[in-house]
C-alpha cells in the first residue's frame, strides 16, 4: 500500500514538473517573450499580436470617446504631505453634457478641504490642475470628435502648461512610446524599441478579467542582476489585458519611477474599461504619484475617478 502511495506521489510530482515546464520563449525584434502553456497550446500568432499591441489605438480611442458622450464622474483627489497626511482634498460629482460636437462639465456636488484651491479659486497643485485639464470642460468646448486617425498627440508649438498637458497625454494614453521634450526621460519610456528590449522581461499569458477572456501582456524591468540598468529605466512594470475576441485594451496597470537632478517621481496608474452603447470607455481610473520637478514643490497626490451613466 505504501509503495503504491509512493508511486502515485512520484507520478503526480512528475506531472506537475512537466506542467510547470510548459513554457517557451520566442524572440521578436530582440525581445525575448515568455509564453505560458495556454498560449502555446492555443497556437497564438505571437509576432502578429506583438505588432498589433505596439500600434494599439483602442486605449487612446476609449478616452477620445469621452469627448462625444455624456457621463457622470465621481472624483476623489487628495494631496498629501511627506508623512501621508492629507493637506488638501476635493470630492466632487460632475456631469458632462455633450451634443453636436460640443461638451461642457457641470459640477453637481463638491466638498473641499485644505489648500486644494488658492485665493483666486485656481488649483494650488499641479496634479489636480492637469487632471482637470484632461477630463473637465468648465467652459463649452466645440468641434469635438472621437476620431483617432490623424490625431497624434504633438508638443510642437506648445510651451508651459499646454506642453506639459500634451506630454502627460502621451505618457497616459501611449505608455511605451517616446515623449519629445522631456529631457533625460523621453526616449526611456519607449519600451517597445529594439534598443530597450534587453532591459525588460516580456510575458504573454491568458486569463479572465472582469468576466472577459483576455491576453495578459506583462512587461517588467530587469534588475541590475538580470542585466537591467536602473539609469535607463522609467517604466518599471506594465500589465495590459487585451480582449481575446477584439484585442481591445480592457485594463492597464503601470508603474513608473525616475530619480535624477531635474526629475524625481514614482507613479502608479490603473485604468479599467467598459462598453456602453457600442463605445469602449474608461470606467475607473486610479492614480498615486509622488513628483518633484525643478522649480515646483514636491507633490504627493492620489486620485480616483469613477465614470458611469454614459449616454449619447
Amino acid at each position: 500500500m505504501r509503495r503504491h502511495i509512493f508511486l502515485i506521489v512520484i507520478a503526480t510530482g512528475s506531472l506537475l514538473s512537466v506542467s510547470a515546464q510548459q513554457k517557451d520563449t520566442v524572440v521578436i525584434n530582440k525581445k525575448v517573450i515568455t509564453l505560458s502553456e495556454i498560449i502555446i497550446r492555443n497556437k497564438v500568432d505571437v509576432p502578429s499580436f506583438i505588432e498589433r499591441i505596439k500600434n494599439d489605438t483602442t486605449f487612446y480611442k476609449a478616452f477620445r470617446n469621452l469627448r462625444v458622450l455624456q457621463f457622470t464622474s465621481l472624483n476623489d483627489i487628495r494631496m498629501q504631505d511627506k508623512k501621508g497626511k492629507v493637506k488638501g482634498s476635493l470630492l466632487s460629482r460632475t456631469r458632462q453634457w455633450a451634443q453636436k460636437g460640443c461638451r461642457h462639465t457641470v459640477v453637481e456636488e463638491e466638498q473641499v478641504t485644505g489648500d486644494i484651491y488658492d485665493r483666486q479659486g485656481n488649483y494650488n497643485y499641479y496634479t489636480p490642475e492637469l487632471y482637470a485639464s484632461l477630463f473637465f470642460a468648465p467652459d463649452t468646448v466645440c468641434g469635438e470628435t472621437n476620431i483617432v486617425k490623424g490625431m497624434d498627440i504633438d508638443v510642437k508649438g506648445k510651451s508651459g502648461m499646454n506642453k506639459r498637458k500634451e506630454q502627460l497625454k502621451m505618457l497616459f494614453f501611449n505608455p511605451g512610446k517616446a515623449i519629445p521634450g522631456l529631457p533625460l526621460i523621453g526616449n526611456k519610456v519607449a519600451i517597445f524599441d529594439e534598443d530597450m528590449a534587453g532591459l525588460y522581461n516580456y510575458d504573454l499569458d491568458q486569463d479572465e478579467y472582469l468576466d472577459d477572456l483576455c491576453y495578459v501582456f506583462t512587461i517588467t524591468a530587469k534588475t541590475d542582476e538580470e542585466g537591467g540598468n536602473r539609469n535607463k529605466i522609467v517604466i518599471d512594470r506594465m500589465t495590459t489585458w487585451f480582449s481575446v475576441k477584439t484585442l481591445e485594451v480592457l485594463a492597464r496597470h503601470y508603474s513608473m519611477s525616475y530619480h535624477a537632478g531635474l526629475f524625481d517621481f514614482d507613479v502608479d496608474m490603473q485604468v479599467e474599461m467598459t462598453h456602453s452603447g457600442g463605445y469602449l470607455v474608461p470606467r475607473l481610473l486610479r492614480y498615486t504619484g509622488d513628483w518633484d520637478v525643478v522649480l515646483k514643490k514636491r507633490e504627493r497626490g492620489i486620485f480616483t475617478a469613477t465614470l458611469f451613466d454614459f449616454s449619447n
